[in-house]
Parts: C-alpha cells; sequence; structure tokens
C-alpha cells in the first residue's frame, strides 16, 4: 500500500490532522492507522462513571468524519517507522509507504512506584475502551473509592462516582488544579467539592494495602483510609516509543517538532500528547496535555503537510481549558498570577464579578469570578481564570484570543459584546470588563 499522507493514531490530534489534509491537499489520498475499532472522546472519560449510562455513548464517530472526507482507515499497531524507505510496519504484518508522515500517537497515565500498585483493584484511567468497561464495573462493586491526584481528570472521575452514592476520597500532594489556577480559585473547587461530600486528603502515599486485593491506602504519616477500589490520576507521559526508534528527536517532554509541526525529519510531523509542548510566554516545556492543544497542532500540520502557510505557524501553547465539577466550571488561559510572578513578570490583577443572566432572578443564573493578569509596562493580557456557571467555558475562548494577540487591558476594556438577558451577564457589569478597568485603575496608581 502507498498513501501521499499516512497518520498515525485516531485520537483528536490524529482525527483533525486527516480532515485538515484532506482540505487542505483534496487530490491526496490518506491514510488513518489506529489501534483500536473504536475511538473514545478523550475528555468525556470521566463522565462515563455516572453521567454517561455507558462507555459506548462516549464514542467517536469516526465513519461520519473519515467517509465522507474519502479518508481511509487500517485498524491495526503501526509498530515500526522506517524514515529512509518512508514506511510504515504494523503489528499485523501490514507495510504502508508514504509521502507524508504524521505521528498522533498520544499519551498513557503515569504508573506510580508505590508498594502495592500491582494488587488487584488499582487503576490508572488509560484512553482504553476495554480496560474503561472493567473499570466501570469495578465502580459499581465498589463502596469505598480513593483518587490519587489533584488534577482536572481527578476531579472530574471523583465528582462523577460521588454521584452513584459511593465514598470518595482525593488524596492531594498540593493544592487542587494547581498548574492551572490560583490559590482563590483552588478554595473554590474543594469547598464545592466537600459540600458534595467527596473526601480531599492532603498527604503522600507511602503504600497500598492489602492481601490479593487492595484494602487501605497508608499515607506518609500513619493515615489509613479505607479503599476497595483506588484510581491513580496523576499524569500523563507522551507515547514516543515510534519516533525513538525511527531516530527521531526526542526530549523528556516529547518529540521535538517546528513551529510547523515538523520534527527533525522534513517529512514527519507530529502532533497532540506525544509532541514537546512550549509554553506561549516563556518558551518553556509545558506540561499540560489537551485536546484543545492537539487539535490547535493539527490544524497546523495537516494545512502545512505540502507546502508552508505562514499564518498557521505554531506560536507556542496558551494552555486553554475548562473543567466542570460539583456543578462549578473553572476555565484557565495563559499563565496564573503565581506563574507569572515566579517568572519575573511585574503584574496587576483585575478582578469582576456578576451573575451571568440579568436580572439575576432567571432561573439558572450563576455568580461569575474573573481574574485576569496583565504585565505592568504595557498591560498586556498574561493569563486569566474565571469560575462559575457553564457560560464560563466559551467566555475562556474570548480571553485565549486575547492572550494569544497579546491585547492590552485598555483594548479589552473597550471591548464591544453581544449580552441578552437570558445569555449573559450584564453589559453594564461583565465581568471580563470589569476586571479589565480594575486592572487599567490600578495600572494608573
Amino acid at each position: 500500500m502507498k498513501y501521499d499522507v499516512v497518520v498515525v493514531g485516531a485520537s483528536a490530534g490524529g482525527i483533525t490532522t486527516a480532515l485538515a489534509a484532506k482540505r487542505f491537499y483534496p487530490d491526496k489520498s490518506v491514510l488513518v492507522i489506529k489501534k483500536e475499532d473504536v475511538g473514545i472522546i478523550s475528555c468525556g472519560i470521566p463522565y462515563v462513571f455516572g453521567t454517561l449510562k455507558s462507555i459506548d455513548e462516549d464514542l467517536i464517530p469516526l465513519d461520519m468524519f473519515f467517509k465522507p472526507a474519502g479518508i481511509d482507515v487500517l485498524v491495526d499497531e503501526a509498530t515500526h517507522i522506517d524514515p529512509k524507505t518512508k514506511l510504515v510496519r504494523t503489528r499485523g504484518g501490514e507495510e504502508v509507504r508514504w509521502e507524508k508522515l504524521v505521528i498522533a500517537t498520544g499519551s498513557r497515565p503515569v504508573i506510580p512506584e508505590v508498594p502495592g500498585f500491582d494488587l488487584d483493584g488499582v487503576y490508572t484511567i488509560p484512553k482504553d475502551y476495554e480496560y474503561l468497561k472493567k473499570l466501570k464495573e469495578r465502580v459499581k462493586e465498589a463502596e469505598n473509592v480513593v483518587i490519587i491526584g489533584g488534577g482536572f481528570i481527578a476531579l472530574e472521575v471523583g465528582d462523577e462516582i460521588r454521584k452513584l452514592g459511593k465514598d470518595v476520597t482525593l488524596v492531594v500532594r498540593s493544592r487542587l488544579l494547581r498548574s492551572s489556577f490560583d490559590p482563590e480559585f483552588s478554595e473554590m473547587v474543594e469547598s464545592r467539592l466537600r459540600e458534595v461530600g467527596v473526601d480531599i486528603v492532603y498527604g503522600h502515599i507511602e503504600r497500598l494495602a492489602g492481601e490479593q486485593r487492595v484494602e487501605k491506602v497508608r499515607l506518609v504519616g500513619g493515615t489509613e483510609l479505607p479503599a476497595d477500589l483506588v484510581i491513580f490520576s496523576i499524569g500523563y507521559r507522551p507515547n514516543v516509543e515510534l519516533a525513538v526508534k525511527a531516530g527521531l528527536k526526542v526530549t523528556r517532554y516529547g518529540i521535538w517538532t517546528d513551529e510547523y509541526m515538523r520534527t527533525s525529519h522534513p517529512d514527519i510531523f507530529a502532533v497532540g500528547d506525544c509532541v514537546e509542548h512550549r509554553d506561549f510566554f516563556t518558551g518553556k516545556p509545558y506540561t499540560l496535555m489537551l485536546a484543545s492543544t492537539a487539535t490547535f497542532e493539527a490544524r497546523i500540520a495537516g494545512a502545512n503537510l505540502f507546502r508552508l502557510q505562514i499564518v498557521r505557524e505554531n506560536r507556542r501553547t496558551i494552555g486553554v481549558y475548562a473543567t466542570h465539577v460539583a456543578g462549578l466550571t473553572l476555565a484557565a488561559a495563559g499563565l496564573t498570577e503565581e506563574a507569572a510572578r515566579k517568572e519575573g513578570f511585574e503584574v496587576i490583577v483585575g478582578y469582576g464579578k456578576a451573575p451571568d443572566r440579568h436580572p439575576a432572578v432567571f432561573p439558572g443564573t450563576s455568580m461569575i469570578t474573573a481574574k485576569l493578569i496583565f504585565s505592568r509596562d504595557r498591560g498586556a493580557i498574561l493569563g486569566a481564570q474565571i469560575a462559575g456557571g457553564k457560560s464560563v467555558g466559551e467566555m475562556i475562548n474570548i480571553l485565549a484570543l486575547a492572550i494569544q494577540k497579546r491585547l492590552t487591558a485598555s483594548e479589552l476594556y473597550t471591548l464591544q459584546i453581544a449580552t441578552h438577558p437570558l445569555l449573559t451577564a450584564s453589559p453594564v457589569a461583565y465581568p471580563i470588563l470589569q476586571a479589565a478597568e480594575d486592572a487599567l485603575a490600578k495600572l494608573r496608581t
């Protein structure tokens, strides 16, 4: 077999790359190689334990994407890439030649070096259909569930499992959502989780105890937590084995790429969790793995496969995302105040607070809290954090664009917005504009 474009992997990054390649180069043949005959929506995984009735409700309808676009699919595992002969070999014995190759192999959960990890009843959260089916059954049987981790996946999974009437305990080393939010937002989500019955314990794991099956989680210092199910959610590592064997440049953070998502081989691109991301402001490695980042990179790669398109270069990762936990939506983009100060920025912080409907007596109204971080020297926006109702999930996208375009507090303050009583905050008290105004006043002092 020979194709113009071969994409290895079919999660968000792989799907988006294949579709972009076909849109920009409709005459090119495109093949996607994927390990499983089903595809899981990664961001929806936490919800298979509560809100969704089954894991099948969280599957990506790949035929809906690929067939109309004329993209072929091979269900097999790519095991070897030969950059010299431009050949991909699979576990099933297939050999596929390519003109351009895209690696979108994603990531896998971090496996902790904790005594007792091999006991029955100990799990992680991989993007694996069969594994998740088994875990879902174990969740149904369990009574005391301990989740190790304080990131958004750990919180979302814990919140979903507690809806089933289980006793859920989160074990956290530091404050919740530390990499994306400042302390006041961490406190906000912790308070909400405690209100709905999730216990939160701070400490370090010493070991998991039990005969054949896990029974307890023991912390450094002697605290013991009863557990008949333990879920580790402490991060993910990039799947770079194919790239390493192919001799591509790989760092401890993932596959190296340039601003057009080209690897160290000019005809091999890489996107998504398997790639080394770099922070928008500092250029340092950025470790948070997001589907939004993967698709951003995928659109760049797909557009630039056969000719470079300057307007689609990757100017590093802003890191924008939202999460919904215990009825509270939190969203973030760019640097936190804590991170900005650590990097040496002199910052001004603006706050805004208002209901997301006007008047606030409308059903479903939520109070929104917005925090914007600006540089003192020219007032450019460095980061944003918002908490409130579900409207926050789209509001953060305005601020991500503002960061990408390096808008100032003055430009945000004069942002022209559309409002409606049933849909948005009041134009008199729009939280983003309030926060920009607050920052502007402080910049003048």
